[in-house]
């Protein structure tokens, strides 16, 4: 007889545990899966659409924030390669370009704008500008005339062609071209600009400002149109307003060195040789390898009887060399119109008794320049002074008969 088969007994604790894992899995199903985020592919950044960017920087220049408006339409050209509408934006860049002062790159973008369309006035029109800025003036001319043929009604050719043809000296042909640009529109800031361009240039400074104070109620943010209201308000006696002015085109410039060196002339003239050699040394600081600026601070020193640091500027302004940040800075010729410097330099070494030096530059200026009768004066004066010195070793203060220096377009 077969034996019977021994039945396995079931392990309860197995059982538990083999229910406990359905539960588990049976709650993950339902409630776990449920709450975690369902893979997905990378939304992708979308591209920026270039008339989004246009029309940006168009507000931007309305607002006066040119370099802002710059950087919107280099990103716009380069989203928009053989675009219908690549020239235009090319043309833009260049028109704010020059607003901004960027005057090499403001050419380049209207070769730019040239180079899609050879016929386009608008591009001429703003090579032209830019070329006269950079003083090209043939070239300019070429691509003015140019843009004038092209588009008799152009405003930008009429306004940019009355600026070139006053640096040019020609004010009737500048007066007719400035009327004919604010004849085609009045509300044109570069006809604005441009008529109280040749305002200005021929005396009639009332006249200027109130064409520049209307251009800065289109655009108040332009360096260069603060600058000329600044020269208008100068020459009729303003002083105040005219640094006002300067201040302002300061701020939309900061690399610009010609509104710290109207101010610092400005001073000069009022008997604030402090403040003026203060705006003179800022000057210096932003465009150190011109002489003149040198030879302006050494001027604003001189007259605020720091002698030594007035012999310091005058030196590079004068004989040139290195500068201690490594500038190189070529000294000025003697001739009329740098006259003033030499005296003075001649005058801050006499008063140091630094005569050994002074009177090489006395005799110079009597030899060059023998019809300037305030040179020839000053230097006859820092001769004596020299001689005196010498003869008794006594010390004596110089009999200063110069002028003030008027270096209103260095």
């Amino acid at each position: 007889m077969d034996k019977q088969r021994r039945q396995r007994r079931t392990n309860p604790a197995l059982v538990v545990l083999f229910l406990a894992l359905i539960g588990m899995l049976w709650y993950f199903d339902q409630y776990v899966v449920e709450e975690l985020p369902i893979a997905q592919a990378a939304t992708p950044t979308p591209s920026p659409v270039p008339e989004s960017l246009e029309l940006q920087a168009d507000q931007l220049v309305d607002q006066g924030n040119l370099f802002q408006a710059v950087q919107l339409y280099k990103q716009a050209i380069i989203v928009s390669p053989g675009s219908a509408n690549l020239s235009n934006l090319y043309v833009k860049l260049a028109h704010t370009e020059i607003l901004a002062g960027e005057y090499e790159s403001a050419k380049t973008s209207a070769e730019n704008a040239l180079l899609l369309n050879e016929q386009d006035p608008r591009a001429l029109a703003e090579l032209g500008w830019a070329q006269s800025f950079l003083g090209n003036e043939v070239e300019a001319e070429k691509a003015l005339q140019q843009a004038l043929a092209l588009n008799p009604d152009s405003v930008e050719a009429h306004a940019y062609y009355a600026e070139l043809l006053t640096d040019q000296g020609d004010y009737e042909g500048a007066s007719v071209q400035s009327k004919t640009a604010l004849q085609l529109n009045n509300q044109s800031l570069v006809a604005l600009r441009a008529r109280g361009y040749v305002l200005y240039f021929t005396g009639n400074y009332e006249l200027a400002a109130e064409e520049f104070e209307k251009a800065l109620l289109i655009n108040n943010q332009v360096a260069d149109l603060h600058q000329f209201l600044g020269l208008s308000y100068w020459s009729m006696g303003s002083t105040d307003q005219a640094i006002e002015s300067f201040n302002n085109a300061a701020r939309f410039d900061s690399d610009s060195p010609l509104p710290d060196t109207y101010i610092s002339r400005i001073y000069l003239n009022t008997g604030e040789y402090a403040k003026a050699a203060q705006f003179a040394s800022s000057a210096v600081e932003k465009d150190p390898t011109n002489p003149i600026r040198w030879a302006n601070w050494g001027v604003a020193l001189y007259k605020n009887t720091q002698y030594a640091e007035a012999i310091d500027a005058f030196s590079y302004a004068i004989r040139g060399g290195e500068t201690e940040d490594g500038y190189r800075v070529l000294g000025l010729s003697l001739d009329y119109d740098n006259a003033e410097y030499f005296y003075m330099y001649g005058l801050a070494l006499a008063n140091v008794r630094e005569c050994t030096q002074a009177l090489p530059i006395f005799q110079a200026l009597i030899a060059n320049v023998p019809t300037d009768e305030v040179a020839v004066a000053n230097a006859e004066s820092g001769i004596d002074i020299c001689e005196q010195y010498v003869s008794t070793g006594t010390e004596t203060n110089p009999d200063q008969v110069e002028t003030p220096a008027t270096d209103e377009g260095s």
